[in-house]
C-alpha cells in the first residue's frame, strides 16, 4: 500500500502560491492594455512585458504603464496582481519580466536564481479604523497587542463597548509579510483576523465594519476610513520622508538576471524623474 505524503504548512502556501500564479497568468485577470492577447500569455514576446506581483504596486505601475505605451506605440506592458509572492515565481520561473514585491527579497527566494532588485520608491503602511471610531492613537506595542488577540475591546484602548474586528492581508501578501516583521515581532497574527486579498478589500471592509481595524499602503487612505496616529505620529508622505513615521518599506521590482531590452527601458523610465514624479503622484514617496 502507497503511503501518502504530509504536507506542511509551508509546502500548502507554495503550492496554493503556484495555483494562484497559473490562475492570474491564464486568467489575465489585470492586464495593463485593451490590446487582446495573441499567444499565451507566459509566451513574452520582444515587444510584450509581463509584470506581477503585488497588490500594493499594482496601480502604480499601471499608470506608469500606459504613460510609457504613450510614448511607445509598439509596446504591450501586461500587469497582474496576486501579491508579492506570486511575483517572485513568477520571475524565478520564468513567466513574468518584472516582479513588484511591497517588501524586501527573503534570503530563501534569492537562493538559486540571479535576482535583481530596484528600488523606486517607499511607502508608509497606514493603521485604519472607522471614521465614527472615537479612537484616533494608538501606540505601536497596542497595535502588537490587538493583532495578537491581548487586547479584543475598544474600550480597554479609550474607546466604547465594541468588540474589536481585525483585518489583515492573505498569507501572499507582502504587506502581511512585513507586517508581521516590523509590527508583530515575526510572530502570527491571532486566528481571529480576517485575511483579504488586496488592499482595497482591507480599505472597503474598516469603511463599512464600525469595530474593525486594518492596515493599507498610505495610497489607500481616503475619507471611508480613519488613519491612526501611532506613537504621536501621523502617517503621511511627509513623515515617511523625514523618518518620523516608522511603519514604512521599500517598494521593489525584481528581474532574474541584469534586464535587456523592452524590460530595461521600462525600470529606467520608471527611476527617471518623470517616473518618479508619477509615483509621487500616486501617494508614495519617491527615492530621489
Amino acid at each position: 500500500m502507497h503511503s501518502l505524503k504530509c504536507f506542511n504548512k509551508a509546502d500548502i502556501i507554495k503550492i496554493l502560491a503556484v495555483a494562484v500564479l497559473v490562475f492570474i497568468i491564464l486568467s489575465a485577470i489585470y492586464v495593463g492594455t485593451n490590446h487582446p492577447s495573441e499567444g499565451p500569455p507566459s509566451v513574452v514576446k520582444p515587444t510584450t512585458l509581463l509584470v506581477v506581483g503585488s497588490t500594493t504596486l499594482l496601480p502604480v505601475i499601471d499608470v506608469l504603464a500606459n504613460h510609457y505605451m504613450m510614448e511607445h506605440s509598439n509596446v504591450d506592458i501586461r500587469i497582474s496582481g496576486g501579491g508579492s509572492g506570486v511575483g517572485v515565481i513568477a520571475v524565478t520561473s520564468g513567466t513574468a519580466n518584472i516582479g513588484m514585491l511591497s517588501r524586501p527579497l527573503k534570503p530563501s527566494e534569492k537562493e538559486g536564481h540571479n535576482l535583481r532588485e530596484y528600488v523606486i520608491g517607499r511607502d508608509g503602511i497606514a493603521i485604519i479604523n472607522h471614521p465614527s471610531n472615537g479612537v484616533s492613537a494608538l501606540t505601536l506595542a497596542q497595535v502588537r497587542d490587538i493583532y495578537q488577540g491581548k487586547i479584543t475591546n475598544w474600550k480597554e484602548i479609550g474607546g466604547t463597548d465594541t468588540d474589536i474586528v481585525i483585518i489583515g492581508r492573505d498569507s501572499v501578501s507582502g504587506t502581511r509579510e512585513f507586517f508581521t516583521e516590523f509590527v508583530l515581532n515575526n510572530e502570527n497574527a491571532t486566528k481571529t483576523m480576517q485575511e483579504l486579498n488586496s488592499n482595497g478589500a482591507v480599505q472597503k471592509s474598516v469603511s463599512q465594519t464600525p469595530g474593525a481595524i486594518g492596515y493599507v499602503s498610505l495610497e489607500y487612505v481616503d475619507h471611508t476610513v480613519k488613519a491612526l496616529i501611532i506613537d504621536d505620529v501621523s502617517p503621511s508622505v511627509a513623515t515617511v520622508i523625514d523618518g518620523t513615521y516608522k511603519i514604512t518599506r521599500p517598494l521593489i521590482l525584481i528581474t532574474n538576471g541584469e534586464p535587456t531590452g523592452l524590460a530595461k527601458s521600462f525600470l529606467e523610465f520608471i527611476l527617471s524623474d518623470v517616473g518618479q514624479k508619477i509615483i509621487s503622484d500616486n501617494g508614495f514617496v519617491p527615492i530621489a
